[in-house]
């Protein structure tokens, strides 16, 4: 019993090392979909980041701790 158990053992810790060293997508972000468009355009200031495209204009600011987010679309039914 203690034989087999050993190899066992090390099998696990082996797999599971292997397991949690693999390279998981993480999910982007809004702002990193945005930043990678073609026309983009991305200002990133001390506490302020702008992201522009042809139609949205985001605009996230830092104030007090607290995070605020604008986000502006552009309508063309002028």
């Amino acid at each position: 019993m203690k034989i087999a158990l050993k190899p066992i053992l090390l099998l696990l810790a082996l797999s599971l090392s292997l397991v949690s060293c693999r390279e998981q997508e993480e999910e982007k972000s809004e702002i990193e979909q945005l930043a990678e468009e073609e026309d983009a355009k991305v200002k990133v200031k001390e506490d302020k980041i702008k992201v522009k495209t042809d139609d949205k204009k985001i605009k996230i600011k830092e104030d007090d701790g607290e995070i605020k987010k604008k986000v502006k679309i552009d309508n063309d039914d002028n």
